[in-house]
């Protein structure tokens, strides 16, 4: 399968749409808000209503129209053009102003549709951005042969990857040392160190070191691109919602015409009624019995939620993610950046007797600082932190596998890892190695330093847990989560080892992005519903994949960010509790609201073909019940989400 091209991939044709659906909306709802006033000002001539509301009918008509006709040459009706009899009806009946707001909803619905659509093509845009366009091919002698597009890589061939290029295919190293960071694809928080015969990724960057990779996979079927499928795939599934308002939107919608066809034949045949006055008794069946309120129900609470979300930093994409967020009992989260701080930090120090630990750390921070590797980074953080001063070191010289060593003070001072202390012939004390094994189980690098031939001291180093990840899955499982699972492709022992920090149920370490997926759609067999928690390119199908995708909006990837359902403005974990928070209580709301509006929908419907209502009364009965479940929904715009 070859890799979509930006054409296909280009966002433009659903972003046209959503601009037009904003365009239409914008005019019917001005002409609906200039209708109603002057509908409501005493002074104002009535006939001058007719004009604001006439351009909103005829605006806002023309998708109606179009999708009436969509239907029909497929064979059926939908709810959309008993909408739009409902309107015509209101305005025949002299209450176009109810028509119009009946439209409304049509338009807005629509706008949101669109701007749904357009979501998994900028998220398969972004994901392409990761994949050069180029690589450098090399011949079985390592002889460079020019640059190829990536795309015509095949099985077989080498490429070689200069330090900070990103890697062009899949392929397994052939020559050369370097770190990798494959943050993208696995989510591992720090470098991996890559030599020959290890597995690379399309995408993933390269480090300080050359690499000779020998292609194993074509462009079409990268790790890269099976995550562009996976997400594009699992965007295109329809929602359960939906599928329930297709199945049953025909029916009713010639039921409720044929309804009121009915009742005025019986009314005039069977009961002698002129056939005026039944027509009359059909137009009001025909009002009372167009959804209004019902289509009001959801977007009046889930709207108002939104709103609310919006100002505690939660950003949710479509009201239906409402819905499948009360639904929630299990949640998987990514780990590196999502439950941890997604970086290296100095966690531990180790000092051999008669080492000041401030000495050691300006010691070997000194070193470090000439040094590019990611460990180097946080001891100099660290050093920095603890306001130490960071001379320089002469003679600095870096030794692949192994570690740095230079000149500090007249002394030739070294930091690395075991094999580097191998070489200063130094046994390591028995108290260190007990601590060593502890900080393994951990899953932390260690790295140890020391001057000339003594030791004086060991720092273990990971990727910190966020405070505050603890106690905010405490309040998920007080609230009725009952499956917390940690995700991860980092190495087992990080992970395990964050997981207990957190109280998690599970921890899944080692995982490829569609082995995350197959394990969400595990979880999703034994619940009612899954949400996943990430921030990075490889969390992307997984969050495609669960009932909510949510997002650490401040670090997360753009593709992380386009895909998630839910993007936390800030990276504050207590707002994923909210969110289910919220979802549960504007699932209540819709409850309520679609209870109502149907049960008070059924008894006018039922009043208003046996004995009949006055059509003043009808409209004020209806309009009556749309007032009160739009202001049920509005009572979630409210700062309190309790449950």
């Amino acid at each position: 399968m070859p890799r979509p091209t930006a054409a296909e991939l280009s966002p433009s044709t659903p972003s046209r749409q959503s601009r037009y659906y904003l365009r239409v909306t914008l005019v019917v709802s001005a002409g609906m808000v200039a209708g109603a006033l002057l509908t409501w000002v005493p002074e104002a001539p009535s006939p001058w209503a007719w004009f604001p509301l006439g351009i909103a009918y005829l605006v806002g008509g023309v998708p109606i129209v179009r999708d009436t006709l969509e239907s029909l040459r497929k064979g059926h009706l939908s709810i959309d053009f008993l909408m739009g009899t409902a309107a015509l009806g209101a305005a025949a009946v002299g209450q176009p102003l109810e028509g119009v707001i009946l439209i409304f909803l049509f338009s807005l619905s629509n706008t949101l549709e669109a701007y749904a659509l357009g979501r998994t093509r900028r998220a398969i845009g972004a994901l392409m951005d990761l994949h050069p366009e180029e690589a450098t091919l090399v011949d079985a002698r390592g002889r460079e042969q020019g640059r190829v597009p990536a795309d015509e890589l095949e099985p077989g061939q080498r490429i070689r990857v200069r330090p900070g290029e990103r890697i062009a295919a899949d392929g397994r190293v052939d020559a050369g040392r370097s770190e990798v960071d494959q943050s993208a694809i696995t989510g591992e928080a720090t470098p991996v160190t890559k030599e020959g015969g290890d597995e690379v990724y399309a995408g993933t960057i390269n480090g300080g070191g050359v690499l000779t990779v020998e292609v194993t996979r074509p462009a079409g079927q990268t790790m890269l691109a099976r995550i562009i499928r996976m997400v594009e795939e699992a965007r295109e599934e329809r929602a359960p919602a939906q599928e329930f308002i297709d199945r049953f939107s025909h029916p009713y919608t010639v039921a409720v015409l044929g309804g009121s066809a009915l009742t005025a034949v019986v009314a005039a045949l069977g009961f002698g009624m002129a056939w005026s006055d039944a027509v009359y008794r059909a137009m009001t069946l025909l009002v009372v019995a167009s959804p209004c309120a019902l289509v009001i129900s959801t977007p009046a609470a889930v709207l108002s939620a939104i709103a609310n979300g919006a100002r505690k930093g939660v950003l949710l994409k479509g009201g239906g993610i409402l819905d499948l967020a009360g639904s929630v009992d299990a949640v998987a989260f990514d780990k590196t950046g999502t439950l941890t701080v997604g970086e290296p930090r100095l966690l531990a120090t180790w000092t051999a007797e008669g080492t000041d630990e401030a000495v050691f750390l300006r010691m070997v921070a000194a070193v470090e600082a000439a040094s590019e590797h990611h460990l180097a980074r946080a001891v100099v953080a660290a050093a920095r932190k603890a306001d130490l001063e960071i001379p320089e070191v002469e003679d600095f010289r870096a030794l692949p596998g192994e570690g740095v060593v230079g000149r500090l003070d007249g002394r030739i001072c070294w930091v690395g890892n075991r094999a580097l202390v191998g070489r200063q012939d130094i046994q390591v004390p028995e108290a260190l190695e007990g601590w060593l094994e502890a900080q393994a189980r951990e899953g932390r690098s260690i790295v140890m330093a020391g001057d000339d031939a003594r030791l004086h001291g060991a720092m273990a180093f990971g990727d910190e847990v966020r405070p505050g990840a603890a106690a905010m899955i405490r309040r998920l499982k007080a609230e009725g989560i009952e499956r917390v699972v940690i995700l991860s492709g980092d190495h087992a022992g990080a992970v395990e080892a964050v997981a207990r920090a957190v109280g998690a149920d599970e921890a899944r370490a080692g995982l490829l992005p569609d082995e995350k997926v197959a394990i969400l759609k595990e979880m999703a067999r034994s619940s009612r519903g899954v949400a996943m928690v990430g921030d990075g390119v490889n969390d992307a199908p997984a969050m495609a994949a669960a009932s909510v995708g949510v997002a650490m909006g401040a670090a997360g990837t753009d593709v992380a960010i386009e895909t998630a359902d839910v993007v936390l403005m800030s990276d504050e974990l207590d707002k994923v509790d909210y969110l289910f928070r919220l979802g549960r209580r504007s699932q209540r709301t819709v409850r309520q609201n679609v209870w109502f509006s149907v049960g008070w929908m059924a008894l006018l419907v039922a009043t208003a073909s046996t004995v009949g209502i006055p059509l003043t009364l009808a409209v004020v009965a209806h309009e009556g019940s749309t007032l009160l479940v739009v202001l049920n929904g509005l009572r979630l715009l409210g700062g309190g989400t309790a449950t």
